[in-house]
């Protein structure tokens, strides 16, 4: 199928035929399996001080004080004495279980797995009900994913981008990502009131400035095709991302996949 090539004022220019791999069949189960097992590379190890809660003089008084049994501190004459330490669930104690640093947080996946996987979540982006059942708000007469001409590669300034944005259609989608609620409860008072929504990625094979501008548009991402990944593709395991790719990404997507695969 042809999918008309855009400039930056929302002309069409040329047509171009999608590589063969967005046409690979959809896999929700491994798409969203893949993409928790590549999320848990990001994550960094965390444990306390082995004797965090422990440093103490306290013993049990064992039987006969008409008292609980637990460790208590040393002393006489101080607001510290007498207090039950060293052990799980009192004041100033140490945790009950807690995080270890020499626990295995990074999980690996197959090479084949992930790049069928990967295969498989490009082959959502270039399905129209993947891309509105995800929650992008596109024109009803536009074809995704949106396919545009090198110059956009060279977009340094916000106002051109966002004229572009209109042009094709996709501005209602960059508004959306800033349009949620704020939450409350406890996500707010850990400072995640606020959560911003995923917008289009535009996908490039040289970044000449584009993400400079990209970067005054929350939700809005700028990523290279030899850099482009299945998180990126479907964030949250959930498939289905509104992209934006130039003509240039397409090539070098194949020339990816014909050397050296995902």
């Amino acid at each position: 199928m042809s999918f008309p090539v855009f400039d930056l004022e929302g002309g069409e220019v040329s047509k171009v035929e999608l590589p063969d791999t967005f046409s690979t069949p959809v896999n929700l189960r491994l798409i969203k399996r893949a993409f928790w097992l590549l999320h848990t590379h990001s994550l960094q190890k965390k444990g306390t001080d082995p004797f965090a809660g422990e440093r103490t003089s306290a013993m049990s008084w064992n039987t006969g004080r008409g008292v609980a049994r637990p460790a208590r501190v040393k002393g006489e004459r101080t607001q510290r004495s007498g207090q039950a330490a060293g052990v799980g669930g009192v004041v100033k104690g140490r945790l009950a279980m807690p995080p270890k640093s020499e626990k295995v947080v990074r999980l690996g996946i197959n090479s084949k797995e992930r790049r069928v996987a990967f295969l498989s979540a490009l082959g959502s982006v270039a399905s129209r009900d993947f891309v509105v059942s995800r929650g992008h708000r596109v024109p009803d007469d536009r074809l995704v994913p949106i396919i545009a001409d090198d110059s956009l590669e060279g977009v340094t300034k916000a106002v051109e981008l966002r004229k572009f944005f209109d042009k094709v259609g996709v501005l209602d989608d960059v508004r959306r990502t800033t349009g949620r609620k704020r939450r409350g409860g406890r996500s707010a008072w850990r400072g995640r009131a606020k959560r911003v929504g995923r917008g289009p990625l535009i996908v490039v094979a040289d970044d000449k400035g584009i993400s400079r501008a990209a970067g005054s548009f929350p939700g809005v991402e700028v990523v290279k095709a030899t850099d482009l990944s299945l998180l990126d593709l479907a964030p949250g395991g959930v498939p289905g991302r509104l992209c934006i790719f130039t003509n240039s990404a397409l090539t070098s997507l194949k020339e990816r996949f014909s050397e050296r695969g995902a």
